[in-house]
């Protein structure tokens, strides 16, 4: 039985992401709007995801609908995304020669019997001192606006980032590794990951 795969999200990089794992999904966007909780960053991110997920879940009755989430922390401060440039300015500025965590959450949901597989990927991001002009140049990009942390670390935010430690997919949309093994059993055969 051929069961439909559905990613509740409109992320672009989620969905090249997904790509790479050479099974056919379709994309809907969440109907979900996030307002911030009191939990921490990553039970945030999580309870994110899977409302995300849950949103759309009348829409497909038999169905794997993946939902997904992603917060940076910053010395107990949760980050998401920027609404505007003076909001972006201001992240930058926070994370300038610091270390954050962040939080990429995932949730996997089956319509079919409302079971559900929960996943939250922290990974260590140092960033190097940003200097006031190039916080301005980076942000008149735009593509700082809707980003959690107010940079994209396969864009122009990598010229920040001086170390890394954890999966580079989770900071760029989703843990693949994760999603792939859940797929595995949930489908019941391999998935095509390209390295």
């Amino acid at each position: 039985m051929t069961i439909r795969f559905v990613l509740a999200s409109t992320s672009p990089r989620r969905s090249e992401l997904l790509r790479t794992l050479g099974i056919p999904f379709e994309t809907i966007s969440p109907l979900f709007k996030e307002v911030p909780t009191d939990h921490s960053a990553s039970d945030e991110a999580l309870y994110f995801a899977e409302a995300k997920a849950r949103s759309v879940a009348k829409l497909y009755p038999k169905a794997l609908i993946l939902g997904s989430d992603t917060l940076i922390e910053l010395e107990a401060e949760k980050i998401g995304k920027p609404e505007n440039d003076d909001m972006a300015k201001e992240i930058l500025k926070k994370l300038s020669g610091k270390t954050h965590r962040l939080y990429t959450a995932v949730v996997l949901l089956n319509t079919n019997d409302d079971s559900i597989r929960r996943h939250v990927e922290e990974v260590l991001i140092t960033f190097r001192e940003i200097s006031l002009q190039e916080i301005e140049a980076y942000v008149a990009t735009g593509e700082p606006i809707g980003k959690a942390g107010a940079y994209a670390i396969q864009g122009g935010g990598k010229k920040f980032a001086i170390d890394i430690k954890g999966d580079l997919q989770a900071v760029v949309g989703l843990p693949l590794r994760v999603i792939q093994q859940w797929l595995k059993e949930f489908m019941g055969h391999d998935t095509n990951e390209k390295r």
